[in-house]
């Protein structure tokens, strides 16, 4: 990934340029149509982009396949509804609740999963998620597997609130550009090249004298942490939140939105989480078993589609040069 990779000089820029303009271009839509269920489908994709972003600096980049990825979803939301709970709706005490405890999850359970590698760190990550994912269920006091309803958004300093959608919509496309920006900006770096470096050939780094378990224990951390505002934006958004945020099938719906986008590009994970939302409500509408058809449009895409979306897209652009 290089600098030219983010301009519009290549068919994934246009295309990255195009979706964004129109993601801004939402709200008018919505309300010049009157269709505020488009704004809450966007709304929901924007904020799953943001998640699968932060999955995709682990797995497209690291060559760390993590299957609890969705517990520090989980999490950022329980730092809206468990403050909630006790009347406190400050967003800045919210986020940095946030940043702490999906940061020391991350950092605790690193420590143990990443001297795995392949099929072990899978079930590792998948473990730990379904502990946290138990342990909410046995909270009786914050709902337990009923769940908690949410009665205010975040509220900030000087009268900043987010309690209109259209607020919120706002601020969530602008933590999906900064999350763009950073990864973009982490991928680039030295730290980033030795993050690629490892998921090709990690003892060959480690021969080098590069602390490769350190870079990535630091780069399992950062994206924890962005994954955790994902779901601090999705408790706001939701205003109900309960265990099946973090459960494993949620983790398996970020993989497919990270590998259906292409694994290891800035900006395949957000085109294949609208692909995903999309897919979704258009199977969901005609028929109850949808997910059998999801489920062989997944196998197609895996056996034919390795570059996924962004794969797809410079495929394209270079038939047509």
């Amino acid at each position: 990934m290089n600098l030219k990779s983010l301009s519009p000089a290549g068919p994934n820029g246009w295309v990255m340029v195009i979706t964004l303009v129109a993601l801004v271009l939402v709200p008018p839509y919505t309300v010049l149509a009157n269709e505020p269920f488009f704004l809450d489908l966007v709304m929901r994709a924007v904020i799953l982009s943001i998640a699968a972003v932060s999955l995709n600096l682990v797995l497209g980049y690291g060559g760390m396949i993590s299957f609890g990825h969705a517990a520090y979803l989980g999490i950022g939301a329980y730092c809206v509804g468990i403050p909630g709970y006790y009347g406190i709706y400050d967003g800045v005490f919210q986020l940095l609740l946030v940043v702490a405890v999906c940061g020391v999850f991350a950092l605790v359970t690193g420590l143990v999963c990443l001297r795995t590698r392949g099929v072990y760190f899978i079930m590792i990550t998948l473990a730990f998620a379904q502990m946290v994912f138990y342990a909410m269920v046995s909270l009786d006091e914050y709902g337990g597997d009923d769940g908690l309803v949410i009665y205010e958004r975040s509220r900030f300093p000087l009268g900043g609130a987010i309690g209109d959608s259209i607020t919120l919509y706002y601020v969530c496309l602008a933590v999906l550009v900064a999350t763009l920006l950073l990864v973009h900006r982490i991928v680039n770096s030295r730290f980033g090249l030795v993050i690629r470096g490892t998921a090709g050939n990690d003892a060959r780094l480690q021969s080098l004298g590069l602390p490769t378990f350190r870079y990535r224990l630091i780069c399992y951390v950062i994206a924890g942490i962005m994954c955790g505002i994902a779901g601090w934006l999705l408790g706001n958004f939701t205003l109900f939140i309960s265990p099946e945020m973090m459960n494993w099938i949620r983790s398996g719906e970020l993989i497919f939105m990270v590998v259906l986008g292409g694994a290891g590009s800035l900006f395949g994970p957000v085109l294949g989480t609208g692909a995903f939302i999309t897919l979704e409500e258009f199977l969901s509408g005609f028929t109850v078993y949808w997910q059998l058809y999801f489920g062989i449009f997944l196998v197609l895409v895996v056996l034919f589609g390795r570059g996924g979306l962004h794969g797809f897209i410079e495929w394209l652009f270079r038939r047509r040069s």
